[in-house]
C-alpha cells in the first residue's frame, strides 16, 4: 500500500534567494497588464463553465495598481457548451490569465499571493486559480468564492478525490490578503498551504504535480455552481499586489 503523501514529506532543500515571475507592480497600468497577462482565458475562448462570456473591455485598471473585473447582465448571447452541455449566457464578465506557465520545480516551489475585494451574492463566482496547461487535473483553487458566503481553498486530484476547506469570509467589502504557498514534497507529489490575512487555513496535497505546467487564471464567472439567478445589476471583482515568486 502507497504510504500517505505527509510520510513521504521529505525536508524542504536549501534554495537561492526568491525570484519574482510576476511583481507587484502588474496591474499599474494597462500597458503593465498586458505584458504579464492576456485577456480572457489563457487556453484561448471566452467561456468556460457558467454564465458568463469574458470580454476584456470587462477587465480594467480604474486606478493604478487595482485590476477591476465587472460583471453586467445582458440577453441576446449565444449560448456556451461545456461539457457537451449548452450554458446560457446571461452575464458578460472578465478575466485574465498569465502569459507564463507555472511549473512546481523538484526541490523548491511557488508562491501565489494578491489582495482581493470579492463579492459573496448568490449567482457570482470570482476565483483566483491554477490549472493545468496538459488535461486536468491537477488543479488549485486558491481563492474562490461561490455565493455562498464563504471562501473555498481546494486541490483536485480527480473529480472525486479533492481536498477542500470552505471558511466564512468576513467582510465582502474589504479587501482580503491570500497566499497560497505549492511546494515539492518528495520529488514527485506537491504541498499546498493557503492562508488568508496571514492566518494558515488548510495544508492540502496534490498527487504527481511536480514537474506539470498549470495556467493562472483570475476570473469572475457567474451562475453555475455559485447557483442562480444571479445579481441583476452590475457585479466587480478587484484584484491588487498580485505576486508570484519562487520560493
Amino acid at each position: 500500500m502507497r504510504p500517505p503523501l505527509a510520510a513521504l514529506l521529505l525536508p524542504l532543500l536549501t534554495s537561492a534567494a526568491p525570484t519574482t515571475l510576476i511583481p507587484k507592480s502588474a496591474f499599474a497600468n494597462t500597458s503593465t497588464l498586458e505584458q504579464y497577462f492576456t485577456y480572457n482565458y489563457p487556453w484561448g475562448g471566452d467561456t468556460h463553465n457558467g454564465g458568463a462570456r469574458m470580454a476584456p473591455s470587462h477587465a480594467t485598471i480604474p486606478s493604478p495598481g487595482t485590476l477591476t473585473l465587472t460583471a453586467q447582465k445582458v440577453s441576446g448571447q449565444k449560448p456556451a457548451t461545456h461539457g457537451g452541455k449548452q450554458i446560457a449566457i446571461n452575464y458578460l464578465s472578465g478575466a485574465v490569465g498569465a502569459k507564463q506557465h507555472f511549473t512546481i520545480p523538484a526541490g523548491g516551489g511557488l508562491a501565489f499571493s494578491g489582495s482581493f475585494r470579492a463579492t459573496t451574492t448568490k449567482g457570482t463566482w470570482p476565483a483566483f486559480w491554477l490549472t493545468a496547461v496538459n488535461g486536468w487535473p491537477p488543479e488549485i483553487d486558491m481563492a474562490e468564492w461561490k455565493g455562498s458566503g464563504k471562501i473555498s481553498f481546494n486541490t483536485f486530484n480527480t473529480s472525486s478525490v479533492v481536498g477542500w476547506k470552505d471558511v466564512a469570509y468576513p467582510n465582502a467589502d474589504a479587501f482580503h490578503d491570500i497566499r497560497c504557498e505549492v511546494r515539492d514534497a518528495n520529488g514527485r507529489d506537491a504541498r499546498v498551504q493557503f492562508w488568508m490575512d496571514g492566518v494558515l487555513q488548510a495544508t492540502q496535497w496534490g498527487r504527481e504535480y511536480v514537474g506539470k505546467p498549470f495556467y493562472l487564471v483570475v476570473n469572475l464567472q457567474m451562475e453555475g455552481s455559485s447557483g442562480s439567478p444571479g445579481p441583476g445589476g452590475n457585479t466587480t471583482y478587484s484584484i491588487r499586489d498580485l505576486e508570484v515568486a519562487t520560493l
